[in-house]
């Protein structure tokens, strides 16, 4: 059925749903957050990295603390490009807790989890290899979980501005 033709029986989403729609590119915005399903690619992590920062800085929460969600999102997704290939879906959701923010994204791929390589993480002759040094310093104590369709990375971000909201 060509998709603008009425579909009997079917309700019309409200306008407000999702706030972004684009083949690949889902986003929907939440509470203190977002929710953002997409194809990797070099466009879509563009967008992703502005909605990160946007969401977060406009919830009151301080530009420091935007930059490091934006960055460690970045680095997650960078690494499920990585690891699993370009295209790779992969959903990010951004969300408030008791006094921290949570950055988490959702991969397709269980078997494939990040690993530090050998070298340090300011040797020069590395090119690639300082992701997870970056979210061990933003977000200590990130964790890995497997889900039924991939596995997911939460990272939380501490954030003074939260535990007095």
């Amino acid at each position: 059925m060509h998709q603008d033709q009425a579909r009997p029986g079917l309700v019309e989403p409200p306008p407000s749903v999702p706030q972004a729609a684009t083949c690949g590119f889902y986003l929907l915005h939440r509470p203190g957050g977002l929710v953002l399903h997409m194809s990797a690619s070099a466009e879509h992590l563009h967008e992703m990295r502005s909605e990160v920062f946007k969401s977060v800085a406009s919830a009151g929460i301080g530009e420091d603390v935007a930059e490091a969600a934006r960055l460690v999102a970045s680095e997650l997704v960078g690494n499920a490009v990585r690891l699993c290939g370009p295209w790779t879906p992969v959903i990010v959701q951004v969300s408030r807790g008791e006094g921290q923010v949570l950055v988490q994204v959702h991969d397709p791929e269980p078997a494939a989890v990040p690993s530090r390589g050998e070298r340090a993480p300011d040797n020069a002759d590395a090119e690639t290899g300082r992701g997870l040094w970056i979210l061990d310093a933003l977000a200590p104590g990130w964790t890995v979980e497997s889900t039924p369709v991939g596995k997911q990375i939460t990272c939380a971000l501490t954030c003074k501005d939260l535990t007095a909201a």
